[in-house]
């Protein structure tokens, strides 16, 4: 099954994981697109293609709706599910598609791990961010960081924000035993706060971000 995670999430919310086993006509079977859908699968070339379709099968799965509802975008280019109340947020990497889905702004990131993240660590980190970082889990630690500067700017959904500037993660020590922490988004008239959670699975680091509203907080 190419679901191996699927979880719910306290007090409402889902999250799933699907590795990509699957040729592009094993989802275009049956598979019923907006057309919406199917103008922006037109754009994409590649191995992105089955990417793009993994994970919009994944939200359905996850739905549990016989009808496939839509994911469009907005006037932002943020994607949003046809006929639901839930926010939605995406990410693949490699053979890995991931989906979080809620009644509040949430975003998902996952990254496998790769050395190159050191060469624009700097673009990305706050010097007080970069001090928390330990030299035996720096690679992993960095991985997070990104994950949860991508989860925000995500559940943001407007673009437009520096992720030095705009995205600021409370420093934390890499523990995956803790695996949680705080940041928020600050840009104009916009200020929330997220609860962040982040795990290793394998060779990937996987992060999502939930607006934390503090009597309805999700663990």
């Amino acid at each position: 099954m190419p679901i191996f995670q699927h979880r719910y999430l306290t007090p409402e919310g889902e999250l799933g994981l699907w590795r990509i086993e699957e040729e592009e006509d094993h989802f275009l079977f049956g598979m019923d697109l907006h057309e919406e859908e199917i103008e922006q699968l037109s754009k994409i070339k590649g191995h992105k293609r089955v990417e793009y379709l993994a994970v919009r099968q994944l939200l359905h799965k996850m739905s549990g709706r016989k009808k496939r509802g839509a994911c469009l975008k907005d006037e932002y280019g943020k994607p949003h599910l046809e006929n639901s109340l839930f926010h939605i947020s995406m990410s693949h990497s490699h053979d890995v598609v991931a989906a979080i889905a809620a009644p509040r702004l949430v975003g998902i990131d996952i990254q496998k791990l790769v050395g190159k993240i050191e060469r624009i660590a700097e673009k990305f980190m706050r010097p007080e961010e970069m001090e928390s970082l330990n030299r035996d889990t720096r690679l992993e630690h960095l991985h997070v960081y990104w994950g949860a500067k991508e989860c925000l700017y995500k559940a943001y959904g407007r673009k437009e924000l520096d992720f030095k500037k705009h995205i600021l993660i409370e420093p934390f020590n890499f523990d995956l035993n803790m695996a949680f922490g705080f940041g928020s988004v600050v840009k104009d008239d916009f200020n929330k706060k997220f609860v962040i959670h982040y795990e290793k699975i394998k060779d990937y680091i996987l992060v999502y971000a939930i607006e934390d509203i503090p009597d309805q907080r999700m663990v």
